[in-house]
């Protein structure tokens, strides 16, 4: 069994890590949000936090830091694969094979659901905006693998893998992955 209290850093554990998405929030009586590939998960949920949100929780300040998607367990894929009984709609996104939110996470055939592994999660700081946040992350050159832009006023998703790409991508109003606009950014992480 893991240790909900587990330090993943200086400032965050992992039940704060598995237990902040919405969806678990609203089925956590039938998720299981921690992982359970453990001994190769926690140590890349421990290096995304040293070497990328320890940083920014240094600089920007705790009070300031939300975390909205951290860990995704095979349960919460699960859930978030499935639609609201009410609403309809899907209770999230998530692309397993790409987004490093599963860590080191395997299924049945015992195969790594992202094969770029690392890890990854979404915060933004509050009133900072978020283009204000990448620039401070390109310009103290922190070691990410993939970062997406979503918008001035909503989350950051980043990751900490072995590629270490510092791939950045942005997304049109209808969710179509982009590189318009962020030249600049995309110059400054390749000069790194």
């Amino acid at each position: 069994m893991t240790e909900p209290q587990l330090q993943l850093g200086k400032y965050l554990d992992l039940q704060t890590f598995c237990a902040c998405t919405q969806t678990y929030q609203q089925y956590s009586d039938r998720i299981n949000p921690y992982p359970q590939n453990p001994r190769e998960t926690i140590p890349a949920l421990r290096s995304l936090n040293q070497f990328i949100l320890d940083p920014l929780i240094d600089y920007f300040g705790l009070e300031q830091f939300r975390l909205t998607y951290g860990f995704c367990s095979v349960e919460l894929k699960r859930s978030l694969e499935q639609r609201n009984p009410i609403t309809g709609i899907k209770n999230g996104r998530v692309d397993p094979k790409r987004d490093q939110h599963m860590a080191h996470e395997r299924n049945r055939k015992g195969n790594y659901y992202c094969d770029r592994l690392g890890a990854a999660c979404d915060f933004w700081i509050e009133g900072v905006p978020s283009q204000q946040v990448v620039e401070w992350i390109l310009e103290q050159q922190l070691p990410f693998d993939s970062l997406y832009f979503y918008g001035s006023t909503r989350p950051i998703h980043i990751s900490y893998g072995p590629q270490h790409k510092r791939d950045i991508w942005t997304f049109t109003p209808t969710g179509q992955p982009s590189r318009k606009g962020i030249e600049p950014w995309l110059e400054l992480a390749r000069r790194i």
